[in-house]
This record gives C-alpha cells, structure tokens and sequence, in this order.
C-alpha cells in the first residue's frame, strides 16, 4: 500500500481581485489561532476594521506580484515543489498540496489521500519554525477535518524542522550566489508574532519575555518558541556561510496592528543601519520556504524603497528555497520519517 504525504503552506487568494482578497483575509485572520482574542472581539476587527480597510490595499500589492501566466508566486512555487517530491518518492507515495487559507483547502487533499486508498498520512506543513498560528493551525484543521471519518490511518506531523541540516543548506546555497563579503551587514528576516503568542507556549510561565535575550539560545526550556527557533535556524546558516555573529541580524517583518509583536523590528532594523552608514545590505527570509508577497514585495521592493530613502544604496533579496534539489531532498527524509515527529495513530 502507499503512503499519503500532504504538504501545506498558509494560503493566497485564488486572484488578486479586491473580492477574492478580502475572502482570503477574511478566512486567514477570523483563525483564532491567528488572532487570539474573544470570538466577538475578532470579529468586530476582522470583520468590521481590518478587512474593510485592508483588502483593496493588499489587492493591489498582490496584483505587482501576480504572474499573468503562473498566478500566485506562492501557489507556483508549492505546486513545483509538489510535483518534485513526488519524482523524488516514487510510486510509493501519493503526495498532495494544501493551502490553510483558501484554495486548494485541507480538506480536498485529504478526500484525495483518502480515495487513494493510503495506509498512512504525513502532513508536513511548509514552515520551518513552529508557531501556533502557523503548523498549529494546520494539524488542527487536519485533526478536525478527519474527526468525521469512519476509518482514521495512522497519521503524523512534522512539528518544524527549523535545524533540518538540508534546508539549511538550501538557504546556505542559495545565499553563495551573493557572498557576504560583499555586503556591509546580513539580515535574517523572519515573519513576526505577536509577544503575546510567544507567552502562551511557554509552558514554565517564566521565561519568555522574562528574561534579557530569552529568545537569542534554544535550550530544553524554550524549544517550542518561534523566536527561539528563528534565531537557531539563523545562526546555523550563518555558521555554514562563515557570516560572524557581529556581522548579521535576526529581525522580524509584517506586524499587524498595534499590539507588541517580537522585536526587532525589520523595517527598524533596515532605517538604523542605513542611517549608521551601511550601504549595501543582504536579507535571507528563512521562515519561507516558497517566495511569496513577504518576500517578493515586502523586502524585494518595500524594503529596498526604505533601505534606499535612509541611505542605503543596495539591497539584496536572497531568493527562497523554491525548486531547490537540496531542500526536495529534505522534504524527501521528512515524507520517508527520517525527520521527528509528532504521531497520533487516529485523531
């Protein structure tokens, strides 16, 4: 019998239309995992704040990405990957894509394992470092969606993978076509939390936010957090690509609102240095596996905008691991269980 892979990434919206972005945010940001407040109070922000204010801004940003061919950056670059891992595996394996948010839904792609027949499923959700907001959220929606069969298969998730030695590598390789020598200072820009999320996955209840540079090491206490695995996958590419710890800069991009989220701040972090005297400047996105709006647009042309204003004069974008041969190869170890896990035989 096969097996039944399922890999999923957040989400996009199935156009760049005002209408199918709102959906989208609608969908992403109503998650209480996403925003965690009072049902009543998310709904009153999503619903009658954020959304109505932010859709046609968003629809226009994700409208300078869009392909007029290949779509969504994100959806292209998830399909790709899919289509390789299944060369990669063979006819051993049945593997399907997902997105959380929108097209194509868990659910569908679990129907799809289903009707193949598979013996057991993998769900590898596409972000390195664990967050509740992110591979939380997709093993409860798996978790929720396959409550209703009648004959649950042995099920597994891959909880992060944030020191995959491959994937590390795949970032290392893609940042050689830019060496660092080159540039003035490195970034290691990760996509943010709020503080607030960080606090809830601290089971001591006395560390996160706690202590000075509770994030900077992972250690037995903070392994679960996403800051604390960011800054680990940070420092191992940067080991690989011989970028001394002086010389580079964990930060965090894409704050929403106006609640404390984990700092510092990339948009801050750019201003500073171009105002310090740096002038050309290198920025890898390890919490993206495919490039997408966060990238492309955000620090690909953002970013670079805010770099070049304060007085920087070069700002790279090192691309994400896409079709990397090396990070398929990773993905290949986490469908063949060479990777850990977390396993629940039924839900």
């Amino acid at each position: 019998m096969r097996k039944g892979i399922l890999l999923v990434n957040l989400g996009t919206p199935i156009s760049p239309s005002v209408n199918n972005v709102r959906k989208y945010l609608a969908e992403f940001l109503m998650d209480p995992r996403v925003i965690t407040l009072h049902p009543l109070l998310r709904f009153l922000l999503v619903r009658c704040i954020i959304v109505p204010f932010r859709a046609a801004k968003s629809a226009r940003l994700y409208r300078k990405i869009w392909d007029g061919q290949t779509g969504s950056p994100l959806l292209h670059f998830s399909n790709m990957q899919q289509h390789l891992l299944k060369m990669e595996l063979g006819p051993g394996f049945v593997v399907e894509l997902a997105m959380r948010y929108q097209y194509p839904p868990i659910e569908l792609a679990l129907n799809k394992l289903k009707a193949a027949g598979v013996e057991s499923i993998r769900v590898i959700p596409m972000f390195p470092q664990y967050a509740s907001a992110t591979s939380g959220s997709v093993m409860a929606k798996v978790m929720e969606t396959m409550n209703q069969w009648d004959v649950i298969p042995s099920v597994s998730f891959v909880n992060s993978f944030h020191d995959d030695e491959l994937m590390i590598e795949a970032f290392a390789e893609n940042g050689r076509k830019y060496p660092a020598e080159n540039y003035d200072h490195v970034l290691f820009s990760f996509h943010g939390l709020p503080e607030a999320q960080l606090r809830q996955c601290d089971a001591s209840g006395s560390h996160c936010q706690r202590k000075k540079g509770c994030c900077d090491t992972l250690t037995s206490v903070n392994f679960n957090c996403y800051a604390a695995q960011a800054h680990h996958t940070a420092r191992l590419i940067a080991i690989r690509l011989g970028i001394e710890p002086g010389n580079y800069t964990v930060c965090f991009q894409s704050r929403l609102g106006r609640a404390e989220w984990i700092k510092p701040y990339t948009a801050d972090v750019i201003t500073d240095l171009a105002q310090a005297g740096c002038k050309r400047l290198l920025v890898f996105c390890p919490a993206f596996v495919a490039d997408c709006l966060e990238t492309i647009y955000e620090i690909g042309v953002e970013y670079r905008e805010m770099f070049l204003a304060a007085g920087g004069q070069h700002l790279q974008l090192v691309e994400s691991l896409n079709g990397s041969p090396i990070f398929i190869k990773a993905l290949q170890n986490m469908a063949s269980q060479n990777a850990p896990v977390l396993v629940h035989h039924g839900v």
